[in-house]
């Protein structure tokens, strides 16, 4: 079975001679949870808008299990939604407020509800009015009303966006809960890094309406462990001083001028003297060890960077 879910070529959005979305190639994959890294205004919402089926795209395409949305329209309700803020009835309860969406779902069966109201853990307050509801309980249950329908896909825009740190950890909950139980597809998008590097399985990196990376949780850790960072002419050859004289299995070439080096960080100076020796012109060398947080802003072009 293929386990791509949903996938975007070259997709656009502009707004006149604005490209929000510039010609995004992104892969969901089954089980994944997807996080969408990028700052207010890197065209996260727009993408997310367009997956869902909630905003046309200037060009390019969306698959949905392999096939074509834009001749099977059907295929977006299969996609479950929580884009801005939820759209609650202030005066019903939990329960009143999925109702009215299950009656226009055409769902009559109340343990239905029922369930869901557990799983987004919401079952000691069912008897609470909205309006007097935590924002942290507003977004889970904003969730809730996304499940009904079974959706093979959840997307959750700035889910934890204003959260407090209690209201992000049910959130966070809520969210590896319906992935384990219920073996959900979930994309989120977030831009507070050090709480999507908690959940998160895969990750994609926009600027400026533009995907970076898209890198598994195991790359980005890699990238941002300890590492020896190395920029130099010579790549090719200093792989083979690297594995040959120094007996290095352990780096990764970055580019055509940096590379990683994961082992002998006791020694470093053993590294560059032997390179040097053998002819390899080292620019820089240093030890790193970056957080998420750096190595995003290092790759969206530094702090400064508008």
């Amino acid at each position: 079975m293929n386990d791509i879910l949903l996938r975007s070529s070259v997709l656009t959005k502009k707004y006149k001679n604005y490209a929000a979305v510039n010609q995004v190639n992104l892969t969901i994959k089954r089980g994944d949870i997807y996080g969408f890294i990028g700052r207010n205004g890197a065209g996260k919402t727009t993408f997310l808008k367009m997956i869902s089926g909630l905003a046309k795209q200037t060009s390019g395409n969306i698959e949905l299990f392999g096939a074509d949305c834009n001749k099977q329209k059907e295929l977006f309700s299969r996609i479950g939604v929580l884009i801005e803020a939820p759209g609650l009835f202030p005066n019903m309860t939990a329960f009143e407020n999925l109702k009215m969406k299950c009656i226009s779902h055409g769902i009559q069966d109340d343990n239905y509800i029922h369930e869901i109201i557990e799983l987004i853990g919401l079952k000691d307050v069912n008897k609470k009015k909205t309006k007097n509801y935590s924002l942290g309980m507003k977004q889970r249950l904003g969730i809730g009303m996304a499940l009904i329908g079974d959706p093979d896909l959840l997307v959750l825009d700035e889910p934890i966006n204003g959260l407090d740190p209690q209201g992000i950890v049910e959130v966070r909950d809520t969210i590896q809960r319906l992935n384990k139980e219920r073996n959900m597809t979930i994309i989120i998008s977030s831009h507070i890094l050090e709480e999507l590097s908690k959940i998160a399985t895969r990750y994609g990196i926009i600027d400026k309406g533009v995907l970076l990376q898209e890198l598994t949780c195991e790359e980005l850790m890699e990238r941002c462990s300890e590492r020896i960072q190395i920029t130099l002419t010579g790549v090719k050859e200093a792989c083979t001083i690297l594995e040959e004289k120094l007996g290095i299995k352990d780096y990764k070439v970055i580019n055509p001028s940096t590379i990683y080096v994961f082992e002998h960080l006791d020694n470093p100076a053993l590294i560059n003297m032997t390179l040097c020796n053998n002819g390899v012109l080292v620019s820089s060398f240093h030890v790193a060890n970056d957080d998420l947080e750096t190595y995003f802003i290092n790759l969206t072009g530094g702090v400064s960077h508008a």
